[in-house]
């Protein structure tokens, strides 16, 4: 089906030509309203590339247009708000006429704006027409501390009134701000909150009665328009928040949240993520590692190290696996290779994908980014163990039962220890692998690799594994990843 925005124009270029034809004025929400009832009555997806909230935000926003309410998204970083209202333009008309020549857009059978009704007095049947596609009907503005009532909904323009010598309270002295040049569109203010109470003010009237006051001269324009916000919750955020009086004129509000599965977090990530052309060489990233990537956001939502209240993007796992992806590419290029497998050490490696979208409390910055990353990190490929290696992909006890992999720790407990780093080629890497007795039959067990490339990072990914359950240990030095046994290496050291 094709998109509102790849469709043609119609071929009427005047008023005349338009009041014969089958056009007929509906207001914005109407339109809305229209759209989607059709959308949902031939069962089409009616915000393609929205994934997660199916069953929780989406249903809301469309009672929210159904009701022709203007409505509000509510939620921490991350949480495809601004991505969910620009999806809204996918229900408008492909085009719609405006009347030509004209600053703001106008509707040329219900006009609002005294110069666009003017123009239709002058030249009746033959006012020219344009037509105005559906993205360029969408309008938005960041709320920031510096925006003032000119910006958002216009001011007195002296030029106007000395070069056309017209009174101060005349409608055509006013220089309109973008709300109004918004008329017949949706507009949006992202991240509500920032804007200062007595510019809220100003959104008052317009949200309810249509009434915008410039320098005390009163101008009653109904504007036509769908009011959409965005905003972080009130309690979370130390920049400011919204007025009673406004929140009580917005007629929906709408609580977005985090992807709640990990098979919805992979999938905006797979859709989300960049990843570049290889020429015909291939970098592989096996399921278990995307797997992991998706989880270290999850422990981030609840570690005790990081602020809550600020949220951790959806934007983490999209780095984080892009990061990744570039890890695993430098190792294939530096050594010469056509085809290169993630390796457990490369997690560790995309650490600054990580720091700076997380704000740490106190005792976070007590124990270092740094830390607090590999620690979570950790955590998700504990999860991810879990899932692949133990009976129901869980634990019943706080320990695992270390039987199964008793073979494995008694090499470690007789002092040998593997050392392990990113640059080391894949034939070294998989010998040092094979080495450790009863690795490879582990990997081969619950992977089942279908190759060398996945078995030696599948036996990696149970080494750190049985690290994250404290059946064997890891020291880290400048350039490699030694696996021992705590004991041993004690004794050794001593």
């Amino acid at each position: 089906m094709a998109t509102p925005q790849q469709s043609a124009p119609p071929a009427i270029r005047t008023l005349g030509e338009l009041r014969k034809s089958e056009y007929r004025y509906r207001t914005v929400k109407e339109e809305l309203r229209e759209n989607l009832l059709k959308r949902l009555s031939a069962r089409e997806a009616v915000f393609p590339g929205i994934i997660g909230y199916d069953r929780t935000v989406v249903p809301q926003v469309q009672r929210a247009l159904l009701a022709l309410h203007d409505f509000i998204l509510l939620g921490l970083r991350g949480q495809a708000k601004t991505r969910l209202i620009r999806s809204l333009t996918g229900l408008l008309d492909p085009h719609i006429p405006i009347v030509d020549g004209i600053e703001v857009a106008d509707d040329p059978l219900a006009p609002v704006f005294g110069m666009t009704k003017r123009l239709i007095a002058e030249k009746g049947d033959s006012t020219p027409i344009r037509w105005l596609a559906a993205a360029e009907r969408f309008q938005e503005k960041l709320a920031t501390p510096d925006v003032s009532i000119a910006d958002l909904i216009g001011d007195i323009d002296p030029v106007k009134v000395m070069s056309r010598r017209i009174e101060l309270s005349d409608e055509a002295a006013i220089h309109y701000g973008i709300i109004p040049r918004s008329n017949r569109s949706i507009f949006a203010i992202n991240e509500l909150p920032d804007l200062q109470p007595r510019i809220q003010v100003g959104l008052l009237n317009i949200l309810e009665e249509n009434d915008i006051q410039i320098r005390g001269f009163p101008v009653r324009i109904p504007l036509d328009l769908l009011m959409v916000f965005t905003a972080n919750p009130e309690d979370y955020t130390n920049r400011g928040s919204i007025i009673t009086p406004l929140k009580d004129r917005i007629d929906a509000q709408i609580l977005t949240h985090y992807p709640r599965s990990v098979e919805d977090a992979l999938a905006i990530t797979a859709q989300e993520a960049w990843v570049p052309p290889l020429n015909g060489k291939r970098v592989v990233i096996p399921d278990y590692m995307r797997e992991i990537v998706e989880i270290v956001a999850f422990e981030a939502r609840e570690s005790e190290y990081v602020d809550q209240n600020s949220g951790v993007s959806q934007r983490l796992s999209i780095s984080f696996f892009e990061t990744l992806h570039g890890a695993v590419e430098r190792r294939m290029v530096v050594q010469g290779a056509n085809r290169e497998i993630a390796r457990m050490c490369d997690l560790y490696n995309c650490a600054p994908a990580m720091t700076g979208k997380m704000e740490l409390v106190f005792k976070g910055e007590q124990e270092g980014v740094v830390n607090v990353a590999y620690r979570l990190i950790g955590q998700a490929v504990g999860k991810a163990f879990d899932r692949r290696f133990l009976p129901m992909g869980r634990r019943a006890k706080p320990k695992i039962n270390p039987e199964p992999y008793k073979e494995i720790i008694n090499w470690f407990e007789q002092g040998n220890h593997l050392d392990l780093s990113d640059d080391l080629p894949f034939v070294d890497y998989l010998r040092r692998l094979r080495n450790v007795e009863g690795l490879e039959a582990l990997a081969r067990k619950h992977l089942c690799p279908p190759d060398d490339l996945h078995l030696a990072a599948g036996m990696e990914f149970a080494l750190e594994g049985l690290v994250q359950h404290f059946l064997i240990s890891k020291k880290y030095d400048a350039e490699t990843v030694r696996y021992v046994d705590t004991v041993s290496e004690m004794m050794r050291q001593l």
